[in-house]
């Protein structure tokens, strides 16, 4: 079994990803291969509505070339997906609504691809939106059939300046339960448990 985590800050070693390695760790700590794919610094081109994908119906985006399509693969590969993203504006980055509109446009062309695969979204905020955020990762997931495990409260952290996200204990405790509560539930769609 294997976890792929994105994420969609502009910060590769930020609150985004501290928060994402949390449960990261839990899951391999349950035996779960991961992965951390970072969108900082790549082009993650919006969908234009080409509809080549509903044409070939071969998982793939096929009207972009860029890192959003090695992205697109890489979820396709894996059993689980985290889609982690900081609050701009009260919402996930630019980035990161590319590739959930890109992944979303795949997956409704294939509706076998992300039906069944466990999916969780994780957030870093300095003040508010980050339900808002959730919300829009969550919307992915459920219209793609996906599970979604939940925590011990909604999956996020607070902090502002890079790495301030350590001193919220509630929000790291919550990342840890969510990665346990992730690997019990794989073991148990995946067929292993």
């Amino acid at each position: 079994m294997k976890v792929v985590a994105f994420n969609g800050s502009a910060r590769k070693g930020g609150n985004t990803a501290i928060l994402l390695e949390r449960v990261l760790e839990q899951l391999r700590c349950e035996g779960i291969e991961t992965e951390l794919i970072q969108m900082a610094g790549k082009k993650v081109h919006g969908c234009t509505a080409c509809l080549k994908c509903r044409e070939t119906r071969d998982h793939r985006c096929s009207g972009l070339k860029d890192f959003g399509s090695e992205c697109i693969e890489a979820a396709d590969a894996a059993d689980g997906i985290i889609i982690g993203s900081p609050v701009y504006f009260a919402d996930v980055t630019a980035e990161t609504k590319a590739f959930i509109d890109r992944l979303g446009y795949v997956g409704r062309a294939n509706p076998e691809m992300l039906r069944r695969k466990v999916g969780a979204g994780v957030i870093a905020v300095r003040r508010a939106g980050a339900v808002h955020a959730l919300d829009t990762i969550n919307h992915l997931f459920f219209i793609s059939e996906m599970i979604v495990p939940g925590s011990s409260y909604w999956n996020l952290g607070i902090g502002g300046p890079a790495g301030s996200v350590v001193d919220d204990a509630e929000g790291l405790g919550t990342m840890d339960t969510l990665g346990r509560n992730m690997a019990w539930l794989m073991k148990r769609v995946c067929g292993d448990a």
